[in-house]
């Protein structure tokens, strides 16, 4: 008969280790995962430096009317840093839309070592008229925006000027204004002001200034509808181009002619 304390031929009795020992031998398979790792990251850097995958070209793509491919590259590619594997794209993005005229840049990798940039140039539909005589431009989307403004081949643009932060409403604002002030014969918009308490002003472009005064833009809309109803009549009756008119009366309007100043009442506002 076996022995209790035997075992049977051929199996050998499971040894347990200390759990320092155990400690130790899982530390080192973990410096060992953790070299292996780190030899692998350094293996990969090196190899993503290498010339293979350097950036060989920059294809420019979109609105380029602007700038020339030349000067895009020029403007952009020094603030490009890193391989083709390591470039960051959200900073060569930024890189691009540095550049003067760029609004929105959207830039991917295309094997092998070329980038794609696809370029949105800013529109420009109006002058932002600083205080302190730094003029600048206002995108189609109410965006202020640093170019020069020489650049622009239209020299008609209307002016805002308005607390910082006030474009994207103050071009709403003018683009609703300009079709209803259109039946004037003193011509159209050419700067539109809204002054820090929220009353707006609007200058015409044979030199007539309206003072529309405060409110929604509805309501403001809707009281120079009313006065360019009126308008036109009292231009005929005497015979005088309109030099300024003051919207903010209650019930009427104060227009000043060429030599003449004279009060009118308003039309009754148009039933909703």
């Amino acid at each position: 008969m076996a022995n209790a304390f035997t075992q049977p031929y051929g199996r050998q009795a499971a040894i347990s280790l200390p759990a320092d020992v155990r400690l130790m031998q899982a530390t080192a398979n973990l410096v060992f995962v953790l070299a292996a790792l780190a030899a692998c990251t350094a293996a990969a850097l090196w190899a993503a430096r290498l010339p293979v995958f350097a950036i060989k070209a920059i294809r420019i793509e979109g609105d380029v009317s602007r700038n020339s491919e030349s000067t895009i590259r020029a403007n952009a590619a020094h603030r490009l840093a890193g391989s083709f594997l390591t470039l960051d794209l959200q900073k060569s993005r930024a890189a691009f839309e540095a550049v003067p005229w760029v609004r929105h840049a959207v830039v991917r990798r295309v094997w092998p070592g070329h980038l794609a940039v696809r370029l949105e140039e800013h529109r420009p539909v109006a002058l932002w008229l600083a205080a302190d005589g730094n003029d600048r431009l206002v995108n189609s989307f109410g965006e202020v925006f640093e170019a020069n403004v020489g650049d622009v081949e239209d020299d008609s643009l209307p002016g805002l000027s308005g607390p910082e932060g006030t474009a994207v409403p103050m071009l709403a604002m003018l683009n609703r204004l300009t079709p209803v002030l259109q039946g004037l014969q003193s011509g159209a918009p050419t700067q539109l002001d809204l002054s820090a308490r929220g009353s707006w002003r609007v200058t015409l472009d044979k030199g007539a200034v309206i003072e529309l005064g405060r409110g929604s833009e509805a309501e403001v809309i809707e009281r120079t509808q009313r006065f360019v109803q009126t308008l036109p009549r009292v231009e005929a009756q005497y015979q005088r181009p309109l030099e300024s008119a003051d919207l903010r009366h209650a019930g009427g309007f104060a227009v000043r002619l060429k030599g003449v100043t004279t009060t009118v009442p308003a039309p009754p506002a148009r039933k909703r």
